[in-house]
């Protein structure tokens, strides 16, 4: 029976020293993830990143198979965080990018040609093929699409929705734009899509990715479970932001520049020490200490 007891506790001892991140095949989260993780290393804690689908994430942040979180964009993703959040499962957490946005997306010469809005669209539907490109099933823009062509939103209801994946989805406006033909995706920012395409978002007075025409509030999300067991990485968590700005060059430097993460992560930690800083105020180790000196040590500032 002793011996038994020794392993619980030990195995306990691990699991509270462990981050698990759900992370969905997205640059941007991936590198913020990642920055998340070296930062806390040297704290103690460690850091275990699960590269799963969406929805795959908000179970395992019910179950308590994901801890954290950071790719929460709201609105388009309420209906699978209201529920959870309701039945006290899931804490939300500060705000940790700012500037973002989601919507459909043309290229710049098809909105010249007067398809400036989504009511503009259907008038065009032959041009598009009668297809939208979204970025995989599953996703909350997928959600909303469907719904919207379920209930024939700005007569959308014999539309298509062509889910892809990220990298699918900008080969194809990539294509078209190089060929000079309509094509309409779902666009957001931060991505370096908007830095390297020449596009533009359409107008919605419906607000059907949210109010805002798709403006985004990106939340960090954590078990409530593991909240309350660690008020220290809600601390952290709280602290940890990033401007658009900011996440689109990490987007850039990984998702199209092909730097790997751990690369990129540690290059803007140790390009924004003041930045690191303010994040670990109030920040303390496992063994207790002050956390600022403990990363200072461990990275090249």
């Amino acid at each position: 029976m002793g011996a038994g007891l020794t392993l619980v506790s030990a195995s306990a001892a691990q699991a509270a020293d462990t981050v698990t991140y759900g992370v969905p095949a997205w640059p941007g989260i991936t590198v913020k993830t990642e920055i998340a993780r070296q930062l806390l290393a040297p704290l103690g804690y460690q850091g275990k990143a699960q590269e799963i689908g969406l929805q795959v994430i908000y179970q395992g942040l019910d179950t308590g198979d994901v801890d954290v979180f950071l790719g929460a964009w709201l609105p388009a993703q309420n209906s699978m965080l209201e529920p959870l959040e309701a039945d006290g499962s899931i804490t939300r957490l500060a705000t940790n990018v700012t500037g973002a946005q989601m919507t459909l997306a043309v290229p710049d010469y098809v909105y010249d040609s007067g398809v400036t809005s989504f009511a503009d669209l259907d008038a065009h539907r032959d041009e598009f093929n009668g297809e939208i490109y979204g970025f995989g099933a599953g996703s909350a823009a997928s959600e909303i699409l469907n719904k919207a062509i379920d209930e024939d939103t700005w007569g959308l209801g014999d539309w298509t929705l062509v889910d892809t994946s990220t990298v699918g989805m900008l080969s194809a406006a990539k294509s078209h734009i190089a060929n000079e033909e309509p094509i309409v995706w779902v666009g957001w920012t931060p991505h370096w899509m908007n830095l390297e395409l020449p596009m533009r978002y359409l107008g919605d007075s419906k607000n059907l990715f949210g109010e805002g025409n798709g403006a985004s509030d990106v939340r960090t999300l954590m078990a409530s479970d593991f909240a309350d067991a660690h008020p220290n990485l809600v601390t952290f968590f709280n602290q940890f932001s990033f401007s658009a700005e900011e996440q689109s060059w990490m987007i850039k430097q990984y998702g199209q520049e092909e730097k790997s993460m751990e690369e990129v992560a540690k290059t803007w930690i140790e390009d924004h020490p003041d930045r690191v800083e303010a994040m670990l105020d109030g920040v303390e180790t496992q063994g207790g200490k002050p956390a600022w000196p403990a990363v200072e040590g461990a990275f090249s500032f």
